[in-house]
């Protein structure tokens, strides 16, 4: 029970570091000395210390490391890249024992760590609270594992089901104004936006973060015929560094449709590890129809519009669902 409640402190401390830490995984570390935490660290940011080095230099008195326990949700690494590995510091400061919640499914790491540790004379402990501790990461091994992004779809509906009025050039919001806060929340939790390229020339949308803190996401635009005009928003702003454009000049669209594989392949060579897709209709719609999600989000609110475009369907049952002001969130995890 010790050690459960101790790698829940890990994953709490790893939640910090979400939207940060691409492409980087969530990693949180506590040290242990007869029963008490006498140190905490979290990754905070590509390039930044690991959790592991930040929990280690925070101990004054280098010395008790001889007799603690580290606990750490995540295998340490065991490779040089913009810092060095946490496997050979835990090494050097000569701690014995180490707990772990989850393997690193990276083939640089994947059981690397562990068994240098090992071989070096160190308890190792593996598979405290996996379950928490593999769902915290979705991201980051669902990119490594079946190389592509996690993805997760979001949209909301009228209580007609309808997603948007039959008059596209209409302005209108669906839902409650804390649903669209808790939006922005989660696109400051995840890497990447996509959108089809008709709603992009339709709403002209910022998809940046407004009412919530934190790094704006790369916007993604399936474009196939380039039609993204240059006054839009997400032009104008985001062209530097923060715009994906997908058209035929970087995928091939047979008779104008995008095959599933192509895009995959697209969005794991420009390295994204999650997406959040919000529309429109025929891109949610594409993503479903091809099994291509792993979580949907969908805001069902109590407005009428009495005609215009159906939602879309999922046969999946629900996971969950909350209130967010006077609207009712569905959550969807795809098996």
């Amino acid at each position: 029970m010790e050690d459960e409640n101790y790698m829940r402190r890990c994953i709490a401390l790893a939640k910090k570091g979400l939207g940060y830490t691409y492409p980087n995984p969530l990693v949180g570390c506590v040290i242990v000395h007869q029963g008490k935490i006498i140190s905490e660290g979290w990754h905070k940011k590509a390039g930044e210390s690991h959790a592991e080095k930040e929990a280690i230099e925070k101990v004054k008195d280098k010395s008790i490391l001889k007799e603690v326990t580290l606990y750490v949700n995540l295998e340490p690494c065991n490779h040089f890249g913009k810092t060095p590995p946490c496997s050979d510091l835990i090494l050097k400061m000569k701690i014995p024992k180490i707990v772990i919640g989850t393997v690193d499914f990276n083939q640089k790491v994947y059981f690397k760590g562990i068994k240098k540790l090992k071989e070096n004379g160190c308890e190792v402990i593996t598979g405290i609270l996996e379950k928490e501790c593999r769902k915290l990461n979705c991201r980051f091994f669902t990119f490594h594992q079946k190389k592509r992004p996690y993805i997760t779809l979001k949209w909301a509906e009228s209580k007609d089901g309808f997603i948007a009025p039959k008059d596209q050039n209409e302005k209108y919001w669906l839902s409650h104004p804390l649903s669209k806060q808790l939006v922005h929340q989660w696109r400051a939790q995840e890497q990447s936006i996509l959108i089809g390229v008709n709603t992009a020339v339709i709403d002209n949308p910022k998809l940046n973060l407004r009412d919530w803190y934190g790094k704006n996401p790369i916007a993604i635009v399936i474009d196939p015929k380039n039609r993204l005009p240059n006054e839009s928003f997400l032009y104008k702003n985001n062209k530097a560094n923060n715009l994906l454009s997908i058209t035929s000049k970087e995928v091939n669209f047979k008779k104008g449709e995008l095959k599933p594989k192509d895009l995959i392949n697209f969005l794991y060579e420009n390295k994204i590890q999650s997406v959040i897709v919000e529309g429109g209709l025929k891109t949610l719609v594409f993503f479903i129809k091809n099994n291509l999600w792993d979580e949907a989000k969908v805001f069902k609110t109590k407005i009428k519009l009495n005609n215009g475009l159906i939602s879309p369907k999922l046969e999946h049952k629900e996971k969950s669902i909350i209130s967010v002001g006077s609207d009712k969130l569905y959550t969807y995890i795809n098996l």
